[in-house]
Parts: structure tokens; C-alpha cells; sequence
């Protein structure tokens, strides 16, 4: 199981990472955050102070055309916002 898919790369999360030294993650959605933790240190060789996550649910949506309602669905995702200890730098786009 990868716990880490890919790191979010977005307007609010680059102002995270400028202010906070904050960087987020899209993860594997059964990870735990200890999980989270121990995959970020050895995939980026950083000390991870803290780990908060955030369960997004699947949406849901439904048109009606000529051959009925037709309803489909995203898949659930899970965002885990990771802080770096004090002196800490991540370089997202070297790996």
C-alpha cells in the first residue's frame, strides 16, 4: 500500500507552505496519520512535526438524457496537511 498519491499544488496551499511551513498531500484514504508521518520522513528524509488530515467525501451527480437518469460519483479522497519541524525545508518537486 503507497501511503502518498501525489502533493497538492495549489494557490492556498503554496500560501500554507510559505506561512507556516505546511505542505499538503493527497494520501491513500485507509492511512492512519502515523503512517502518513513515517512515509513523508523516509520519502523526503525531513523530520515531520505534526500531521492533521481531512476526509473528502465522494460527490455525486446525476443528469437525465434520452436513455434515463444517468447518476455518477467521484472517488473518496484523503488530504493530509503535514508541518515540518522548525528549520525544516521540503523540496516537493525533487521526487
Amino acid at each position: 500500500m503507497s501511503v502518498i498519491i501525489k502533493p497538492v499544488i495549489s494557490e492556498k496551499a503554496n500560501y500554507l507552505t510559505e506561512l507556516r511551513s505546511a505542505y499538503s498531500f493527497l494520501v491513500n484514504p485507509k492511512a492512519n496519520k502515523i503512517q502518513i508521518k513515517t512515509a513523508v520522513e523516509e520519502a523526503y528524509g525531513v523530520k515531520v512535526a505534526d500531521v492533521r488530515t481531512m476526509i473528502y467525501a465522494p460527490k455525486v451527480s446525476s443528469k437525465y438524457t434520452k436513455k434515463g437518469l444517468q447518476v455518477g460519483k467521484t472517488n473518496k479522497l484523503k488530504k493530509a496537511v503535514i508541518t515540518l519541524a522548525e528549520g525544516e525545508v521540503l523540496d516537493v518537486f525533487s521526487v
